[in-house]
């Protein structure tokens, strides 16, 4: 039979496992939905803007309106080398 004392360290080392745990849950969440962030970002950025400011040209000239020159959009990816 186990002591009180090695109940309470069995205790303990059970409760820092546990909480091991959930902060590398924790991380691997907040690393994977970063990820998700910077993919979607990239995306309206690589693919979705071309297609609005076109679609804007176009309303512009058919309401008759001065439209500035498109802004040059360039995808930086600082995580690649």
């Amino acid at each position: 039979m186990a002591s009180a004392s090695e109940l309470r360290w069995l205790g303990t080392a059970f409760t820092l496992v546990v909480q091991f745990l959930l902060f590398l849950r924790w991380l691997h969440k907040r690393l994977r939905d970063d990820e998700i962030t910077r993919l979607l970002v990239q995306d309206i950025a690589t693919n979705h803007l071309p297609h609005i400011y076109e679609m804007l040209h176009q309303l512009c000239k058919q309401q008759g309106i001065n439209e500035k020159p498109t802004p040059l959009v360039r995808w930086i990816d600082v995580n690649e080398h």
